[in-house]
């Protein structure tokens, strides 16, 4: 121990042995207190020799966790292998300070396991010499750490009850906007989207397209085949919809045939490469039921805004229009609305 060490644990008694002279107390009074402070707060208390750390001294409740009386033992005796390491570091450590050093150990014998926060500081000698002992208290933090534990469990639980939770609103939400067959949005929800649409592109000055999609007529063998044939069909159709937009599009159904689509920031020509690739899959699309397999096309008419129209109401009827003459080809087909030229002033 250094010079500077062992004259801050003199300061220390001195001054703990001139509070007793002052109040009348004889010296082993500090001693008795402790020892009742100790007992009252369930401490394992034990004092060791610092040279060779064996015990000289411990309390019932050092010795029940040692399981075995202690006096002339060391940590050897009794603690897992495991912990001696960390257990001799800490004494070492605490014989060259000023202040009481704090650490942790988990103790496990195979049987049970706690864990503790300990506390060692030297005893300052008599002849004020350098310190020959070392007190060690252990408290038993198994039950906070159970507690800390349990209450972030619940925690965790509540979190996840709460993210479940709104996930169900989210999709309770959102179904209600959807389409039940081809899992689409429905009307109400592709008008709002438009209308945002038109006003960001307005504010900063940039494309977006909208495509008017129909079911080409159903064959005979598919119509023979019923609503189910039908239904089956709707469905393959939405999943192609929705599998070819972004997250910022939107993919809607209008009516029992009609389908739209915003593609977000797209200018005509991307739009339109887009959905021929949409067509392409459409028409090869494999849809079975009954070991039937249900073949069924689509016509699409593409516009943008603002190059083919100027409003919201302009360019529905850009893409209908466009739509129609998709259809009036013979359906299987992608047509893109008239580019509008602006006379010069």
């Amino acid at each position: 121990m250094t010079d500077s060490n062992q004259l801050a644990l003199a300061a220390r008694a001195d001054h703990a042995n001139g509070l007793a002279l002052a109040l009348g107390l004889a010296p082993e009074a500090w001693g008795v207190a402790l020892s009742a402070l100790i007992e009252r707060t369930d401490t394992l208390y034990a004092i060791k020799e610092a040279a060779t750390g064996r015990y000289v001294s411990a309390n019932t409740r050092m010795e029940a966790l040692a399981g075995r009386p202690l006096a002339g033992l060391t940590d050897d005796d009794w603690a897992p292998a495991e912990t001696l390491g960390a257990l001799r570091a800490a004494d070492q450590s605490a014989m060259v300070q000023t202040v009481p050093q704090v650490s942790e150990h988990r103790i496990d014998n195979g049987e049970w396991r706690r864990e503790f926060s300990v506390t060692r500081f030297p005893l300052a000698a008599r002849d004020g010499g350098p310190a020959r002992h070392l007190a060690v208290f252990w408290n038993d933090l198994t039950a906070q750490r159970q507690q800390e534990a349990q209450l972030q469990l619940a925690l965790s639980q509540l979190e996840t009850q709460q993210q479940a939770a709104e996930a169900q609103r989210r999709e309770a939400q959102d179904q209600g906007l959807r389409d039940r067959a081809t899992g689409l949005y429905q009307r109400g929800h592709f008008d709002d989207q438009l209308r945002r649409e038109v006003d960001l592109s307005s504010r900063e000055h940039r494309e977006f397209a909208m495509v008017s999609v129909a079911l080409d007529p159903l064959g005979e063998q598919v119509l023979a085949l019923g609503a189910e044939a039908r239904v089956r069909v709707l469905e393959a159709l939405g999943r192609l919809l929705r599998s070819n937009t972004r997250a910022m599009d939107a993919s809607c159904r209008l009516s029992e045939d009609r389908f739209a689509v915003l593609l977000s920031g797209v200018g005509l020509a991307t739009a339109h490469s887009r959905m021929e690739g949409l067509r392409r899959q459409c028409a090869t699309q494999i849809v079975m039921l009954n070991g039937h397999d249900l073949g069924f096309t689509v016509s699409m008419g593409v516009a943008s805004f603002p190059h083919t129209a100027h409003g919201q109401d302009e360019l529905l009827a850009a893409s209908d229009a466009a739509l129609a003459e998709a259809q009036r080809r013979g359906g299987n087909h992608v047509t893109l609305a008239s580019i509008r030229f602006e006379p010069k002033g």
